[in-house]
């Protein structure tokens, strides 16, 4: 089972990052720093400028391609196989076109505006993960 250890240093320095770039983003090229836009901005046909996504997008798989490349990436303790951990992308990703948006949309940028819509997604989807955590933990033992 994965660790889920309270780090709070590194939840602060984590959660100022993104932070820091959703306001550079917002302050640069006037964009809301919304992963879900941003990829459809980026990879869509209807796309003019696809130069900044693509390099927003860069910068978020850049990580992940050092920590592969120096063999330093961490265990994360899947115990899920690739069919479920497909579906679940699938579902995640239908949820973000239902509801206009992701966690950084509208958890991020949308509360720091004082958007309703975004407040709506935001209770929506954390009272959907805190059930779907209850459920995992408590009824099926997950």
């Amino acid at each position: 089972m994965m660790e889920t250890t309270f780090t709070p240093v590194s939840g602060l320095i984590g959660g100022s990052m993104i932070g820091l770039a959703a306001v550079l983003l917002m302050l640069s090229l006037g964009r809301i720093a919304g992963i879900s836009g941003i990829i459809a901005g980026g990879l869509g046909r209807d796309s003019a400028d696809r130069g900044w996504p693509l390099a927003f997008l860069a910068g978020l798989l850049a990580p992940s391609a050092v920590l592969t490349a120096t063999g330093t990436v961490p265990d994360l303790g899947f115990v899920a196989g690739l069919p479920l951990l497909l579906l679940a992308g699938a579902l995640v990703g239908f949820g973000t076109r239902l509801g206009s948006g992701c966690t950084s949309g509208h958890g991020v940028c949308g509360l720091a505006r004082l958007s309703k819509r975004s407040l709506v997604a935001v209770l929506t989807f954390m009272g959907a993960g805190f059930v779907t955590v209850a459920l995992i933990r408590h009824l099926i033992g997950g």
